[in-house]
C-alpha cells in the first residue's frame, strides 16, 4: 500500500497530466510552487517561476503543431527531515493529433508539502528519445 505522501504526489502529478492534454492553465497553477524552476530537457533552458511557466505552457497550448507531455512516476521518495520528496520518472511528448512521441526521457522532480498539499518546486528533464 502507498504511504499518504506517496499516493497525494502521484494523484497531483496525474492531475498535472491532465490539466497539460486539457489545455487548462487554472488547473496547473496551483501545483507549482511560487518560486518554481523547469529545466527543459533539449537545450537546458531555465524557466523561472509560476508566472513565467503558465506564459510558457499558455505558448504551447496556443501552437498549431502542440505536443501534449506527460510524466509517468517511477519513484517517489518522501524525506523523513523535511516536508520534501522527490520524483523520478519517465515523460514523453506527444503530437496532439495523435501519433508516436516526437521526444522522451527521463525526469526528477522536488515537492515540498505546503499546508495541506504538495506542490513542484523544482524540475530537470532529460531527452532520450
Amino acid at each position: 500500500m502507498a504511504e499518504p505522501a506517496d499516493l497525494a504526489i502521484r494523484l497531483r502529478r496525474a492531475a498535472f497530466n491532465r490539466a497539460l492534454a486539457d489545455t487548462d492553465l487554472d488547473a496547473i497553477g496551483p501545483i507549482l510552487a511560487p518560486g518554481v524552476f523547469l529545466v527543459t530537457g533539449t537545450d537546458s533552458a531555465v524557466i523561472s517561476g509560476r508566472k513565467a511557466q503558465l506564459i510558457a505552457w499558455k505558448r504551447e497550448f496556443a501552437a498549431s503543431d502542440r505536443t501534449v507531455y506527460s510524466r509517468t512516476p517511477d519513484t517517489i521518495r518522501v524525506s523523513e527531515v523535511e516536508p520534501i520528496a522527490l520524483e523520478q520518472g519517465r515523460w514523453q511528448g506527444v503530437p496532439a493529433h495523435g501519433g508516436a512521441p516526437v521526444a522522451s526521457g527521463e525526469y526528477s522532480a522536488k515537492w515540498r508539502r505546503i499546508g495541506a498539499d504538495w506542490v513542484i518546486e523544482a524540475e530537470i528533464y532529460v531527452t532520450f528519445g
